[in-house]
């Protein structure tokens, strides 16, 4: 394990982190929020005091970083950033418990959304800032901001790739694996691009440059963390729109824009991914649509849409923000959103979920396993978008899924230990809303209610399915392997 260079990296993870701060310092200066303005210089002081101490470990470092050394940095630097990002609610003492303030800021950095908060709007305008400003950070992911901004080696050594691999949501890097500092540059220019669209239309409707802005931060990193109580509701049909628009754009695999600005139209229509992805949103959007028209409290079919689409493009995209509180949606509506929460939007985007590509690989693997008990002798392999599919990613495909299974399995479990005895609906979606990075579930943990009447213990373990689910799984189990990266090579 090369810890010098894994410590190179933890420094300047703290390092950006604490210069993040500093847009959050001025909103508290401007808006005389002494609390808030002290927690945050002290949170700044303490996170360059943490970057100051790693970079002392990691004088002298050697080259030398291997598929291991990613995954386990990738996850540490995760959570570091979670213990340091609470620091501002805590010291300011507007999330006075440590525990809430982490499960927050780790909610925020996964682009979970879940919350122990029962109303939002007594907090500091930088405090709210911060909190939604996480969701951006990690949307894209701060090692694949690292990459863009700062040559991290002079000679590669397989050192970005197994970096990108450990944090870009999907299955495979796909199409841009031959560079990947041009890599990490062409994602965050698309991510700053669809940020800035979405602010300006969202300025366009009426919002103030402050809610603006948090509410595009939310909606770009597919995060759900809102300014008011009542999420979106009280906000016009024209923002509700938006949202919606906006949210799905953000669900799409950021390759396909790349394609778009290459002119490859073709290749984009042809992407069996966005095309199932797609269809998906309209079928669950019409279906959900026709079963709740006839509802109390909507008025015609085209609220019903209206809220359908938002909905269904919240919850599919993994963001987690609301218009309406869908607990009180009838059954077959309900059930259609927990299967979105767990398909997720594509890999590639900024969304959580299994993702779109690997239910259609298992879909795809399910239909070989048939044919070959047909047919066992004959060559089947799966394609995706005309190309063979390796066996090497049909089986972490699997792995995958297996995995999936038993940590919400295991998650559910503990859950149903807390001393609250929530039923078993609520600790369902509470798993699957934090593990799949959604936020609200069902019943209490829905739209209008919270995760505070969770116990510490039920909070941490949600806190790791935040950061399992939002890592792809297997960089935090690696910390859970002993001997992981003791052997120099791999």
């Amino acid at each position: 394990m090369n810890f010098k260079l894994v410590s190179r990296i933890f420094s300047l993870i703290l390092l950006i982190e604490a210069l993040f701060m500093l847009p959050a310092v001025g909103i508290a200066l401007i808006g005389h929020e002494q609390n808030a303005l002290y927690g945050f210089l002290l949170s700044m002081g303490a996170t360059l005091a943490g970057a100051g101490l790693f970079a002392l470990l990691s004088i002298k470092a050697k080259k030398g970083f291997y598929a291991k050394e990613g995954l386990i940095c990738v996850s540490a630097s995760w959570i570091l950033m979670g213990l340091f990002g609470a620091l501002p609610f805590f010291l300011s003492k507007e999330i006075p418990n440590f525990v809430d303030a982490l499960f927050e800021i780790v909610s925020g950095f996964t682009t979970t959304g879940a919350s122990i908060l029962s109303e939002v709007e007594s907090l500091s305008k930088s405090i709210l800032y911060w909190r939604s400003f996480s969701h951006w950070i990690g949307g894209m992911g701060v090692l694949v901001f690292l990459l863009a901004v700062i040559p991290l080696s002079g000679r590669n050594d397989g050192f970005t790739i197994h970096l990108l691999r450990a944090e870009s949501p999907g299955p495979d890097v796909g199409k841009f694996r031959p560079r990947l500092r041009q890599t990490a540059l062409i994602l965050y220019a698309t991510y700053i691009v669809l940020t800035v669209l979405d602010f300006i239309f969202l300025i366009a409707g009426g919002l103030s440059p402050f809610e603006a802005v948090c509410t595009a931060f939310g909606t770009a990193g597919t995060g759900g963390f809102g300014v008011r109580n009542d999420s979106i509701a009280s906000y016009s049909p024209y923002i509700q729109n938006i949202c919606t628009v906006f949210m799905l754009l953000f669900g799409v695999n950021f390759s396909c824009y790349y394609l778009l600005l290459l002119r490859h139209f073709k290749a984009v229509f042809k992407d069996e991914e966005l095309r199932f992805y797609l269809l998906t949103v309209i079928i669950s959007i019409t279906v959900i649509t026709i079963n709740i028209r006839n509802l109390a409290w909507i008025s015609s079919t085209s609220e019903a849409l209206r809220h359908a689409a938002f909905q269904v493009a919240s919850i599919i995209s993994t963001t987690g923000y609301a218009t309406a509180d869908f607990n009180l949606w009838p059954t077959l509506s309900k059930t259609i959103l927990v299967l979105l929460m767990v398909f997720g939007a594509c890999a590639g985007s900024t969304c959580g979920g299994i993702k779109c590509v690997r239910i259609l690989l298992l879909f795809k693997g399910l239909k070989r396993n048939i044919s070959k008990m047909i047919h066992p002798n004959k060559v089947q392999p799966i394609r995706m978008n005309g190309k063979v599919v390796s066996e090497e990613v049909m089986a972490n495909t699997n792995a995958y899924l297996s995995a999936y299974v038993i940590i919400i399995a295991v998650s559910g479990i503990l859950l149903s230990l807390d001393r609250a005895n929530f039923s078993f609906t609520t600790n369902f979606t509470a798993v699957i809303a934090c593990f799949n990075n959604i936020g609200p579930g069902l019943e209490v943990v829905g739209p209008a209610g919270n995760y505070g009447d969770y116990s510490v213990a039920s909070k941490i373990v949600l806190i790791v399915d935040m950061l399992a689910g939002r890592l792809e799984i297997f960089p935090i189990l690696m910390l859970f392997f002993s001997g992981f990266g003791l052997r120099k090579n791999s």
